[in-house]
């Protein structure tokens, strides 16, 4: 049995729901409460000590870190496959799963935190962030950083200028073949598809209005099957939503 421990819109739940439904395999939904902080339970961190989603268990065994999670399931679960069988051809989706971690992934977690909480998070006093953020491990960078007293504007024109260059890569690497890797989808286009998503969600998708192949590689990507299937209902984020107050 596979449980598929999520949240409906979280970027890297949303990527593994996405080889999930590529793969065509069900699963058990565990539905983590993230305004509840239910990933910071001690129920929760006996599955993943990091406290973030999602968290993976198959047959008794939990597997965590949404990346880690997709090549787990494209090995255990081959058919239809998201990796080449040969090696050069993996060497190039993991080159673009590593990028797409390291730039992409990372900065679209600015704009979101700008948007959703910093007033909030950056009104606390220090004995209040320091309760609320306890149990907070792998993530507690980025809640620091919205603390900053300059945290805004400048930090929001960085990341989006890492997200441009993104899409400028894809733009160029989709002009030579169908997908970002090469003529199949891949873990590759799963990886990016989510910040994608977000990006459009937050209003950005005129940085890619003049980038054909970057547009034709997005709408080849959401009229696949397993698009609708990762993102059900409620799953896509309402740009006006902002916290109100700390969960």
């Amino acid at each position: 049995m596979i449980e598929l421990f999520h949240s409906p819109k979280s970027t890297c739940s949303q990527k593994v729901r996405l080889a999930l439904a590529e793969k065509g395999l069900a699963y058990e939904s565990r539905l983590i409460d993230l305004s509840k902080r239910e990933q910071h339970t001690p129920e929760y961190l006996a599955i993943n000590p990091n406290g973030v989603i999602p968290s993976l268990r198959h047959a008794g065994h939990a597997v965590r870190d949404s990346s880690v999670i997709c090549e787990y399931l494209d090995e255990v679960f081959p058919i239809p496959p998201l990796m080449s069988s040969d090696a050069r051809a993996r060497a190039g989706v993991r080159e673009w799963m590593r990028f797409i971690e390291e730039v992409p992934t990372a900065a679209i977690r600015v704009p979101t935190a700008n948007q959703m909480f910093a007033k909030v998070i950056g009104a606390m006093s220090e004995a209040e962030f320091e309760k609320w953020s306890q149990n907070v491990s792998v993530r507690r960078d980025l809640y620091l950083l919205v603390r900053r007293a300059d945290f805004g504007d400048k930090d929001v024109r960085e990341a989006l200028a890492k997200l441009d260059m993104t899409i400028r890569r894809v733009d160029a690497a989709c002009a030579k073949s169908a997908w970002i890797a090469g003529d199949s989808y891949s873990l590759a286009d799963i990886g990016l598809l989510p910040t994608i998503v977000r990006m459009e969600d937050m209003g950005y998708a005129a940085m890619w209005s003049e980038m054909p192949n970057f547009s034709r590689w997005y709408m080849a990507a959401k009229e696949r099957p397993s698009f609708k299937t990762a993102y059900f209902a409620g799953s896509r984020m309402d740009p006006s939503y902002k916290w109100s107050k700390v969960p």
